[in-house]
């Protein structure tokens, strides 16, 4: 899966839309809740050695929010790596250049999604 396919996937799945805000790396892009406005994924690119990864190119990454119990199951599967920009505890990142199994993204996509939901209180409750 790469960005424009990640881009369209949660159209589709999550109805939220990619939000470019920042001006200086327009391919950046984050997904929030629309109730809530919570991040639950970062998409940037990010040169490969920054991630500890050899080569200087760049590559797609998603950031998207794991516990950390959870996240020491996901970390050292294929095209899974620390997060890079978040907290590293509770975030992870996920190459966007075909190493990942897209049953990957699409599972920690959806673990960051339910973990920033929120709840929602009725009747004004507080």
């Amino acid at each position: 899966m790469d960005q424009a396919e990640l881009a369209r996937y949660a159209r589709e799945t999550y109805g939220t839309e990619a939000e470019h805000l920042f001006p200086e790396t327009p391919e950046a892009y984050i997904l929030r809740h629309g109730e809530n406005r919570k991040w639950y994924a970062v998409v940037m690119r990010i040169p490969r050695s920054k991630l500890g990864l050899p080569g200087d190119a760049p590559v797609f990454l998603l950031d998207v929010k794991c516990g950390p119990l959870l996240s020491g199951s996901y970390i050292g599967k294929p095209g899974v790596v620390p997060a890079w920009h978040m907290n590293k505890t509770h975030w992870l990142g996920v190459l966007l250049d075909g190493s990942a199994a897209e049953e990957t993204v699409r599972e920690l996509l959806e673990i960051s999604y339910r973990l920033t939901a929120g709840s929602r209180k009725k009747g004004g409750e507080k």
